[in-house]
C-alpha cells in the first residue's frame, strides 16, 4: 500500500471538513461565501489541494471543484433530495436549496481562483527595461 494514501485521505477529510465549516459559518452569519473572510479561507484550501496534487484529472482523492461538490453533496444528501424532488414533482426545501446555491458559489469561486492561479506569472512579470535610442526616444527591450 502507498504511504501517501492515508495522508491524502486525511487531507481530503481536513479540506472537506473545513469547507463544510466555512459554508455553515456563512449560512449562520448570513454572509455570502464570495466575501472575505470566507473567500480567502476557501482560496487557501484550494491552494492546499492543488499543492498536494489532488486537483488533476485522475487525482485521488479528487479535490477539484467537481470532487469537492460531489463529496459535500453526498454528505448532505442533496442527490437523493433532488431525485425525490423530481420524482414527486415537488420543490426542494429551503435548506437543501440553500446548500445547492452554496455549492454553486464554491464552483464559481473555484473557477475564479483557477483563472488567477494559472495566470499569476503572466501578471507578475517584471516590466521590460527601457533604454534610450540614438535619437533620444525611449525603446522597450
Amino acid at each position: 500500500m502507498d504511504k501517501t494514501e492515508p495522508a491524502h485521505s486525511d487531507l481530503q477529510t481536513q479540506i472537506l471538513t473545513e469547507i463544510n465549516s466555512i459554508i455553515s459559518d456563512s449560512e449562520v452569519n448570513g454572509k455570502p461565501l464570495e466575501v472575505d473572510p470566507a473567500r480567502g479561507r476557501l482560496f487557501e484550501l484550494f491552494v492546499s489541494a492543488e499543492a498536494a496534487g489532488c486537483v488533476g484529472d485522475d487525482a485521488d482523492p479528487d479535490l477539484s471543484a467537481d470532487g469537492i461538490c460531489q463529496s459535500l453533496s453526498s454528505q448532505w444528501g442533496l442527490q437523493e433530495a433532488a431525485q425525490a424532488s423530481v420524482a414527486n414533482q415537488t420543490r426542494l426545501d429551503q435548506d437543501q436549496l440553500g446548500k445547492m446555491r452554496n455549492l454553486w458559489s464554491v464552483m464559481r469561486m473555484w473557477m475564479e481562483w483557477t483563472y488567477a492561479w494559472e495566470r499569476w506569472a503572466e501578471f507578475h512579470k517584471e516590466p521590460a527595461a527601457s533604454t534610450k535610442s540614438d535619437d533620444g526616444s525611449s525603446e522597450s527591450n
